[in-house]
């Protein structure tokens, strides 16, 4: 077989375990952990039971997989947000307007919860998820200390309040699960509003920063 074909392959493999990983996100959303099968990750991606097993061995390895990719892809997003030169108040703004305007966060969220709270899920995957919720609050922190120091987000323990704004956005994503949305409007300049400093605005977003945090703006949280 030729180097391209093996490429191709290989491509072809990825996409295929993508699919799978994201039809397993939309049936454990919409089924629940216990409920969820093979069978039903299958038939939302559209595939044979058989082919499923392919690219997986268990029901638990998907669960895993489909974690890791989230979880990942999430802390390498907020690292490269805390990194940036730009307004702290401007950077949770844009944060949690990204979380918000991403269609499938929702169903990542309750899959979460569900792992981590489910007596029936492997242990080892339950530990490892929240090894990584934790270690993502670093980054978090790491804004609110920027803001902390420049006087312009509330005192306190950093790691504290990155778990609170992380627990109040999460907890605002999962009234966005289509068909059960809440009748009122959520305003992220509104939440980031509750970590100001007293007496302090949320300034515009100059030009300049405003291309640098468009990518954050219109990110999907868990894009792979």
């Amino acid at each position: 077989m030729s180097p391209r074909n093996v490429q191709k392959d290989l491509q072809l493999r990825k996409e295929r375990i993508e699919h799978i990983l994201d039809a397993a996100l939309q049936t454990i959303a919409k089924r629940g952990i216990d409920s969820t099968n093979i069978k039903d990750i299958a038939r939302e991606a559209n595939l044979s039971v058989g082919n499923i097993y392919n690219y997986f061995s268990s029901k638990d390895d998907i669960f895993s997989e489909v974690l890791l990719r989230g979880q990942t892809a999430y802390g390498t997003t907020l690292e490269d947000l805390a990194s940036l030169d730009a307004d702290p108040r401007i950077k949770l703004l844009e944060f949690c307007k990204g979380w918000l305007s991403n269609e499938s966060n929702w169903a990542f969220t309750i899959m979460l919860q569900s792992i981590r709270t489910n007596q029936t899920v492997n242990p080892e995957i339950r530990a490892a998820a929240t090894q990584r919720f934790t270690g993502n609050l670093e980054p978090l922190a790491e804004i609110i200390r920027q803001g902390q120091a420049d006087g312009t987000l509330i005192a306190g323990d950093s790691r504290q309040l990155a778990f609170y704004f992380v627990s109040l956005i999460q907890g605002l994503t999962l009234q966005l699960a289509p068909g059960y949305e809440i009748p009122v409007h959520i305003n992220p300049s509104g939440i980031v509003a509750l970590f100001l400093a007293a007496d302090t605005p949320l300034p515009e977003t100059d030009p300049r920063t405003a291309a640098k945090l468009f990518r954050f703006h219109n990110k999907k949280m868990f894009d792979k």
